[in-house]
């Protein structure tokens, strides 16, 4: 309602003229909202434009610890991000402030216990119904476990009695493990971000390698195929090969 005195010819006031709009459907609508975000299987918090918490649904509250009661009106950035991601986390909410969309921001957020939660964050601005931005709704995913398991990963390529490596669909290397650094010569460092094929490759067998991991990019796979690798001073290594491809 727009209440607003209504005068006579005198300007005396004689009464109240009063202009509303019926919100009913409106008010249906954010509270369909606030169900969605707070039945979400995903964390979700939001924050208004000094960057409180005016958001913090109910797999937030079960990643961190945290109930919604206590968050509320909380600094964000200040209290619940490790201070070296306050400054790129600060960044990705003044962006969503000004409009702008953020996608698959990762940062560590803070429990209630101390521990450190991975977090792959969607920013995107909360408005009002005339398009002014009011705060920032953040929807995340909890991907502590998933960077575990790749890091386990990790160390078991790296720490395998046999040589592994990884290129990525332009053929530059991403993998170089220890046993390939240490029959090779050289280390992963040299290696990273080079053409496999063209750098460490014999010339006589670019092409079938090529061929191999062309094949291994189109998820098929090949075992057994035999090739020489070039080593850092110069001499030629026989690997037999299983290649795979990587998803």
């Amino acid at each position: 309602l727009n209440a607003t005195s209504r005068r006579d010819v005198d300007g005396h006031i004689i009464g109240v003229v009063g202009i509303g709009q019926d919100i009913t459907a409106r008010i249906a609508q954010e509270q369909e909202y606030a169900r969605v975000i707070e039945t979400a299987n995903a964390p979700i918090f939001g924050v208004d434009l000094d960057g409180k918490v005016t958001v913090w649904n109910k797999c937030a509250a079960d990643v961190t610890s945290f109930t919604s009661a206590e968050v509320m009106g909380q600094h964000l950035v200040q209290q619940f991000i490790s201070e070296d991601f306050r400054a790129s986390v600060q960044e990705v909410l003044d962006l969503a402030l000004k409009g702008e969309v953020t996608a698959n921001f990762e940062f560590p957020i803070i429990t209630k216990t101390g521990a450190k939660i991975q977090i792959l964050l969607n920013a995107t601005p909360r408005r009002d119904e005339y398009g002014h931005v009011l705060g920032v709704v953040g929807i995340g995913q909890d991907i502590t476990g998933r960077l575990a398991q790749e890091q386990e990963y990790s160390r078991l390529i790296d720490t395998a009695n046999a040589p592994i490596f990884g290129v990525d669909r332009d053929g530059l290397v991403t993998v170089w493990n220890k046993c390939a650094a240490n029959i090779s010569g050289y280390s992963s460092e040299d290696t990273m971000g080079h053409p496999l094929v063209n750098e460490f490759i014999t010339e006589d067998f670019r092409q079938s390698v090529q061929e191999v991991l062309d094949k291994a990019l189109r998820g098929e796979e090949d075992s057994n195929f035999a090739f020489p690798l070039v080593t850092k001073d110069g001499h030629r290594l026989e690997i037999l090969l299983n290649a795979t491809s990587r998803r």
